[in-house]
């Protein structure tokens, strides 16, 4: 298992999207989930995640954020706002780097397929820049982005 320094702590990474990363993300989203603010956009958001350099190659995954909280899970969800499909690396840019400029490049360069409320992918994004102001939010997601190989 591949291993990264963060100061002087290690990390144990694992690729994106495995089942190890999943589980280790849900654990570290489950330590902030009372001392971050909660989302006030409710999207429901299946993906469909193609060229995975393991496994089958493909991913079918969701982010739900209608608890309040994020959540990024496999398999989808039933009645959901939109499905996107995209590439592994554009996911990976988008959900782990936060890179909304990847996400727009790829959405106009017809990378991000778009199968109903785009407004709600939309909205989305507006999470994320508002969690950049959040010290504890930010804080989270840099021990995601530290742990993903």
């Amino acid at each position: 298992m591949p291993r990264k320094k963060a100061g002087a702590v290690t990390v144990n990474q694992y690729p994106f999207l495995s089942d190890e990363w999943v589980d280790e993300s849900r654990r570290i989203r489950e330590e902030y989930k009372d001392q971050i603010p909660e989302i006030a956009v409710s999207v429901r958001m299946n993906q469909v995640v193609n060229e995975v350099p393991f496994g089958d190659g493909v991913i079918h995954a969701h982010v739900d954020t209608s608890s309040g909280r994020l959540e990024v899970e496999p398999g989808h969800l039933e009645s959901p706002d939109l499905t996107v499909t995209l590439s592994y690396a554009t996911a990976k840019s988008i959900l782990v780097d936060g890179d909304a400029q990847a996400a727009m490049n790829a959405f106009l360069g017809g990378r991000i397929k778009v199968d109903g409320d785009i407004t709600k992918m939309l909205a989305l994004q507006t999470v994320g820049a508002n969690s950049a102001s959040d010290p504890l939010a930010v804080e989270m997601v840099k021990r995601i982005q530290a742990m993903t190989a």
